[in-house]
């Protein structure tokens, strides 16, 4: 009876935990990922594999930078990101999210927040991996490692 009450608090406490993979949610998350191309930039080799990586290396952030007149962004590691906040703080952050090219944060903005949530739910689900991306790089730095390039846009006439 104790081992039971004692897996049922740390059950409340961390309800990633308390999924299963067939958990409707954490189908719907995962379908999210995948359609709204989460991978292609926070994991590793996604594109140039065709999407052959294994989904335990999915969403750890990536070191190929993104460099155009805003600087260098690098893809954020989800997997540790999502782990340092509550669910109801991911909300406010993905309903007011705003960052640098190329992410498509204005997409983030749009989805549901059924949505979010199974986003939300699926990556805590995959557990932190992964180390963290690069620093965000002024324009005025030089990145270290790869970076795909974009070109000023041209002057408006």
């Amino acid at each position: 009876m104790k081992t039971l009450a004692m897996l049922a608090t740390v059950l409340v406490a961390f309800p990633a935990l308390a999924q299963t993979k067939d958990d409707a949610m954490l189908k719907r998350g995962r379908y999210v990922v995948m359609i709204g191309g989460c991978n292609d930039c926070h994991t590793p080799e996604y594109g140039p594999r065709g999407g052959k990586v294994s989904e335990a290396q999915w969403l750890t952030g990536d070191a190929l930078g993104f460099q155009g007149p805003w600087g260098t962004t690098y893809p954020t590691n989800l997997r540790t990101y999502f782990q340092g906040m509550t669910e109801d703080e991911w909300l406010k952050k993905a309903k007011s999210l705003s960052s640098r090219p190329p992410m498509p944060w204005f997409n983030v903005r749009a989805m549901s927040t059924q949505d979010l949530r199974a986003m939300y739910r699926y990556v805590r689900s995959l557990g932190p991996a992964g180390k963290p991306a690069p620093d965000y790089l002024p324009p005025d730095k030089a990145p270290a490692g790869p970076v795909v390039s974009f070109p000023k846009p041209p002057a408006k006439k």
